[in-house]
């Protein structure tokens, strides 16, 4: 990879990918793009960046050839909470912006990267250890466009032989960018709260289990998935990967190790718990870590303590 094209580069993932590609791919060889331009913005300040609608076809391809990319990583959609409030525009944003993105990709001979998620299971996916290859049949539009967009993905490697690359990931924790409007949010949301706060109001129900993952292994995924070798690829997309899977109760033992004072309580809210519902509680990733090597670093215990830590920083909390 020499020059990285990165949409929807303001939001979870990308506000922090960005970053690391930049250090090392280099600053100016990691174009970071999204629909806004804010002020005083790291990623925005810290490289070449442009606005772009992912919308907007042309003005993607005028980009691209602008800064002569080899490599497209698409992460501009709306998640899961914010889709099913909003299913058109979910529609037109994941598998619009997506198609755009392909048919860049398919001109340039771009190598592309685009994130699948366990969103994509649905009810009738087996619930424990979900194999790599299994049904499909989401009861969101988030999932729909999730499920659709690992097809497309298929399609277009298969029939025009575009280097298509991607994982599903589970809920995503960062200390760095505040919840997305994604369900397992609360899983962010609760540092906050343990540290400003003591307390926390969980919208999903205890025992809700569903797979996480620290940033950080996120980060270097997409990475090492995209420096593999293709030879060795034989899923390519929506590659099944996790780091841990806990429901809410275990992540407020967690925090209470370094917070004995925290408390935590349960006001559910039915759309998101749906959504949860329909979910795994583990996902098996053997594919992803036979194929290219995956490997997660961290766990619940290690992870809270590293997101307490960064997080005091932020906040400043003594």
């Amino acid at each position: 990879m020499k020059r990285i094209l990165v949409t929807g580069s303001l939001g979870q993932i990308g506000s922090e990918l960005v970053n690391h590609m930049r250090k090392i791919y280099g600053t100016d060889n990691v174009i970071a793009t999204d629909i806004r331009r804010p002020e005083n913005n790291e990623v925005v300040l810290g490289g070449p960046f442009e606005e772009l609608d992912v919308l907007n076809a042309s003005k993607m391809a005028e980009v691209a050839k602008k800064y002569d990319v080899d490599t497209i990583v698409h992460l501009a959609a709306l998640l899961s909470a914010v889709a099913e409030a909003k299913p058109v525009l979910a529609w037109q944003i994941n598998m619009g912006g997506l198609f755009n993105a392909l048919e860049v990709a398919r001109e340039l001979n771009c190598k592309f990267f685009t994130p699948s998620s366990i969103g994509a299971f649905g009810e009738s996916t087996p619930k424990d250890n979900t194999p790599q290859d299994t049904i499909q049949r989401p009861g969101t539009m988030y999932g729909v466009t999730k499920v659709s967009g690992e097809l497309l993905c298929d399609y277009y490697f298969k029939k025009f032989g575009v280097d298509t690359r991607g994982v599903r990931f589970p809920g995503l924790i960062s200390y760095v960018a505040p919840p997305g409007g994604g369900t397992t949010d609360y899983a962010v949301d609760i540092y906050y709260k343990a540290l400003q706060e003591k307390s926390y109001t969980s919208f999903i129900a205890e025992g809700t289990y569903m797979d996480m993952m620290y940033m950080p292994d996120a980060l270097n995924a997409i990475v090492t998935l995209l420096e593999a070798d293709p030879s060795k690829l034989k899923h390519r997309n929506a590659f099944n990967i996790t780091a841990m899977s806990f429901e809410p109760s275990q992540i407020a033992g967690e925090i209470k190790k370094h917070i004995p004072e925290f408390k935590m309580s349960y006001d559910v809210d039915p759309v998101r718990q749906a959504i949860a519902n329909s979910w795994p509680n583990s996902i098996d990733c053997t594919a992803a870590k036979e194929e290219w090597g995956f490997k997660a670093q961290y766990d619940l215990p290690s992870m809270t303590k590293d997101m307490l830590e960064k997080l005091k920083i932020k906040l400043n909390i003594k």
